[in-house]
């Protein structure tokens, strides 16, 4: 394809090169802006398009991105080096790894659950003793259940075992890295934030990459934390959040979010995490601490829905992760 480029260049002068972003990933761009020319990666969800064109082809495509180009008109997206791509590979094969995980999980419970056996009410699930009990469940419960259900759960719960297998040494690797690379700075002050984890940070660190391309009030837009608004005239309407962007990065962000709803009182981990930081890391989450959680008290005194305060403190916590990011 380089070839390609340069044979187009020597024949009719400078060039500037488009394609969508998609499966090929960044490789293309590298190499094209590695021997000189420019090269955009166009955001699909961003690309102009006429409301009335109902002909979709690989080579109107083509001409609608040439146009745009060269109007100056493509929204392009940032492309990562080869190290943080690396990086985030490595998460979202942990990603992949949870979620897989948590399927695996709900297939053997409820195949339980189809023959009446539940784990016993307010004790927590998959824990040792929970596997235990569900090894016993195997021998005693499931003795006239028959070859197929026992072969189904044989099944079910080898999968489990190797997912969550799979998922420790993915964990171990990303905490290796994130001890040693490029991106231990800013994991570690974001760690300075209740429920930002070395891995939770570590994975917010890889998939935003650039902090600087944002401010304090763009990085929710950014992540889809905002209100979708649908207003005209004197009317305004505000529906859910966009939901836009990074949607690995966002869980990540709703989830952290929850831990500021309990009382804060920093604890042992809390002081082994800014130990690691720098002293103005650890003062300013000390301060996201207290006042996300200020929030929460203010949120829940008003009534709102748990879920609606938590999108809520998400939002903000993007913006405190942002300034811990960009120090």
């Amino acid at each position: 394809m380089v070839g390609w480029v340069a044979g187009i260049a020597a024949e009719r002068g400078p060039v500037a090169v488009a394609y969508e972003a998609g499966p090929t990933g960044f490789g293309l761009a590298r190499a094209l802006e590695g021997t000189g020319y420019r090269c955009i990666v166009a955001a699909p969800s961003k690309i102009l398009r006429p409301s009335g064109d109902r002909v979709k082809t690989d080579a109107r495509d083509a001409v609608l991105l040439a146009r745009l180009l060269k109007l100056e008109e493509l929204g392009g997206v940032r492309v990562p080096s080869v190290a943080e791509e690396s990086a985030r590979d490595l998460v979202r094969a942990r990603e992949d790894a949870r979620v897989e995980l948590m399927a695996a999980r709900h297939r053997l419970s409820k195949l339980l659950l189809r023959r009446g056996i539940v784990y016993p009410a307010g004790k927590d699930a998959w824990t040792g003793i929970h596997d235990a009990w569900l090894r016993r469940v195997r021998r005693e419960g499931l003795a006239g259940a028959g070859v197929g259900t026992l072969t189904a759960f044989d099944a079910g719960y080898d999968t489990v075992t190797a997912t969550l297998a799979r998922r420790d040494r993915l964990d171990k690797a990303i905490m290796v890295m994130a001890g040693d690379s490029e991106f231990t700075a800013v994991t570690r002050r974001l760690a300075c934030l209740r429920g930002v984890s070395t891995l939770t940070g570590f994975a917010l660190a890889v998939e935003i990459g650039d902090w600087d391309r944002f401010t304090g009030r763009t990085i929710a837009s950014y992540l889809g934390l905002v209100p979708s608004e649908y207003s005209s005239g004197a009317s305004r309407r505000q529906g859910g959040i966009t939901k836009t962007g990074n949607s690995h990065a966002r869980r990540l962000l709703v989830e952290a979010a929850w831990h500021h709803k309990p009382r804060y009182a920093p604890g042992k981990v809390m002081h082994e995490r800014w130990a690691l930081a720098p002293a103005a890391a650890a003062a300013r989450g000390d301060a996201g601490n207290r006042r996300l959680h200020k929030r929460w008290l203010v949120l829940a005194s008003k009534n709102k829905k748990h879920t609606v305060a938590n999108t809520a403190i998400a939002r903000e916590l993007a913006g405190w992760c942002w300034s811990l990011a960009t120090m």
